[in-house]
């Protein structure tokens, strides 16, 4: 029996056809993934190839494209493990169950905003252009500072709308050098995504816990409510923050962040994170 070319037998059959083509081209995860980031400019890595590959997570469209290009082979017979009507990703197993909490107070908010950030030990996301919260940009920089293994990911949407997110910045360069390896690896990643026109998104997420703020229960104006998400949901807006990052363009100098603009226009109301 065959398929995409490759020889089935025993207990290989288990498999799925986007392991079996890995392997039969002889790449271990690692070199498959650099491949694959050399395709899309991403940051995606082993761990989630290996997701991928046994259906615990779904692959998304860029990197689906991405890797049909890679193994020369059509996305429907790569990914119909994932996409099967009896297959789901750990993710969409739980439903609701990623949720933790649902917040409905710009207090709540808050806390549990600061609470993600000084919980994160490997991976702190945050994104969007509007932070000016003192306590929660306060939390990061302490992150930063006393967690020297922890990789922070700092993704705008344009050019910062306050003043504070622009001091904010400078302070985690002043904190970390972005040129630095740490163990090898480089733990300060700061871009802009472009084009300005880009959907902005707002969460922050570290390997265990994530909090997404939707729009105000209250008001059009408000930004005031918020979904904390488990370990699921959360590792999953890690790798979304990583990418984004990984795609934008980097300001991580004191005088890139200096050149940016502040964008001036509605100002948000009182108590916008």
């Amino acid at each position: 029996m065959t398929l995409l070319g490759v020889a089935v037998t025993g207990s290989a059959g288990t498999d799925s056809a986007l392991k079996r083509v890995r392997l039969a081209k002889n790449l271990t995860l690692e070199e498959a993934v650099k491949q694959l980031n050399r395709i899309t400019g991403g940051a995606t890595d082993a761990s989630f190839l290996s997701a991928w590959e046994s259906g615990r997570k779904r692959t998304g469209m860029r990197n689906r494209r991405a890797l049909s290009q890679l193994y020369r082979e059509r996305p429907e017979a790569l990914f119909a493990h994932q996409d099967g009507r009896d297959t789901a990703s750990v993710l969409e197993a739980t439903g609701t169950a990623v949720v933790v909490r649902i917040l409905t107070r710009h207090t709540d908010l808050l806390e549990a905003m600061v609470g993600v950030v000084a919980g994160a030990r490997e991976h702190l996301v945050v994104t969007g252009s509007r932070s000016r919260e003192k306590a929660y940009l306060e939390a990061i920089e302490t992150a930063v500072a006393q967690e020297p293994d922890l990789v922070h990911y700092r993704v705008l949407y344009g050019p910062p709308r306050h003043r504070g997110l622009s001091d904010h910045l400078v302070r985690l360069l002043e904190l970390r050098d972005p040129g630095e390896r740490r163990n090898g690896v480089k733990t300060l990643h700061v871009g802009m995504v472009e084009p300005l026109r880009a959907m902005e998104r707002y969460f922050v997420a570290s390997e265990t816990a994530a909090v997404v703020p939707p729009p105000s229960f209250h008001g059009a104006d408000g930004f005031d409510c918020g979904v904390l998400l488990g370990r699921e949901a959360a590792v999953g807006l890690v790798q979304h923050g990583r990418e984004a990052c990984a795609s934008a363009r980097p300001v991580e100098t004191m005088e890139a962040v200096r050149a940016l603009p502040l964008r001036h226009g509605a100002t948000p109301e009182r108590g916008e994170a």
